[in-house]
């Protein structure tokens, strides 16, 4: 009877080297900040804060999975979090109404994107960055340029609960962020679609040839996008409360670095969802400490860009030994699909 080999230790440093950092950085930041970093408040924050970022670097991930890069997110934040209180404020529709629009909405601008890129044949960065740019104008034209602010009365505490709440003693952002990651895991670990997507990804000849639908595919990896997108921006509208025209293209960084970064780790050399996850964490963890210390406003795009570009060498550089290992798609070849290609 023969067992199944055990891995080699370079795999096990790739695989849980990022979530061991997270731990190190907690106790080294604890070390050096005893009296602020390991509280209460310290872990409250991470946890609301970092919501956002999570959700939009989980939005950046699916993408990525079939090969595209969408950098429209944080374009289509922006548009998303003051139309939300556009309808909100000045059009007077009932939150719930105001929120489920515009993550429809976020749904249908990931439809576009990907039907530009794949029917398009535009390449991703060129097509979502021209597909941002429009957001980003229809967001100037909406909000004339201006903030929007709620009259006296404020917005419905029901909306505004939706960040602020508490459920058993964590913030409510993190059990939203947890939700989402729990469905695309399941979607992309143990359904067909997503050993679809990361097929189109890895060899989209090969995928066309077992009968993927490589186009639609690459279009339903859009549209969740999207839809993430547009919850981000329900999230982001019920925490600032106001509506900044600009407020979106601060998170754009942020999610790519925490999807790139998300990619050496947990399964190495392929973005996943658990990685991602990992990857926010760190990034949290990390800039916590650092502003905990007394860093200069201009450690932060330092920080991220700086990640960002070991991310990317990282992410490379495990891509390429996953290759010279041998196939690292999910067991089991796809099952053809009725009708061809799209």
């Amino acid at each position: 009877m023969t067992g199944r080999a055990p891995r080699p230790a370079g795999h096990l440093i790739g695989s849980y080297g990022l979530p061991a950092l997270t731990v190190l950085l907690v106790l080294v930041f604890s070390l050096a900040l005893p009296r602020t970093f390991p509280t209460l408040d310290t872990a409250d924050s991470i946890l609301s804060t970092q919501s956002i970022p999570a959700v939009l670097a989980l939005a950046a991930m699916v993408p990525i999975v079939t090969g595209s890069f969408d950098l429209s997110l944080g374009y289509g934040l922006g548009l998303a979090h003051v139309l939300v209180l556009k309808l909100i404020v000045d059009e007077g529709w009932p939150w719930p109404l105001a929120c489920l629009a515009v993550v429809v909405g976020g749904a249908a601008a990931g439809v576009l994107n990907g039907v530009v890129v794949e029917f398009g044949r535009i390449d991703s960065f060129i097509a979502t960055l021209g597909t941002g740019s429009m957001m980003y104008a229809i967001t100037g034209w909406v909000t004339g340029g201006s903030r929007i602010v709620p009259g006296p009365q404020g917005l419905p505490p029901a909306f505004t609960d939706l960040y602020d709440a508490r459920f058993i003693g964590l913030p409510v952002p993190a059990f939203y962020v947890l939700g989402l990651a729990a469905v695309l895991w399941l979607v992309l670990e143990r359904l067909p679609l997503g050993r679809y997507l990361y097929v189109v990804g890895s060899n989209p000849r090969a995928a066309e040839l077992v009968g993927v639908r490589t186009r639609t595919c690459t279009v339903y990896a859009f549209t969740a996008a999207g839809l993430l997108v547009g919850l981000a921006g329900v999230l982001l509208a019920a925490q600032q409360q106001q509506g900044n025209p600009s407020v979106g293209l601060d998170y754009l960084l942020p999610a790519f670095t925490g999807a790139l970064l998300g990619s050496t780790a947990i399964r190495p050399g392929r973005p996943n969802v658990l990685g991602t996850v990992v990857a926010v964490a760190v990034l949290a963890v990390g800039l916590t400490g650092i502003g905990q210390l007394g860093a200069d406003f201009w450690t932060v795009p330092l920080f991220y860009g700086g990640t960002l570009l070991i991310a990317v060498g990282l992410a490379g550089y495990a891509s390429r030994r996953q290759l010279r290992a041998g196939p690292g798609l999910p067991p089991g070849p796809p099952e053809p699909a009725e009708g061809g290609t799209e």
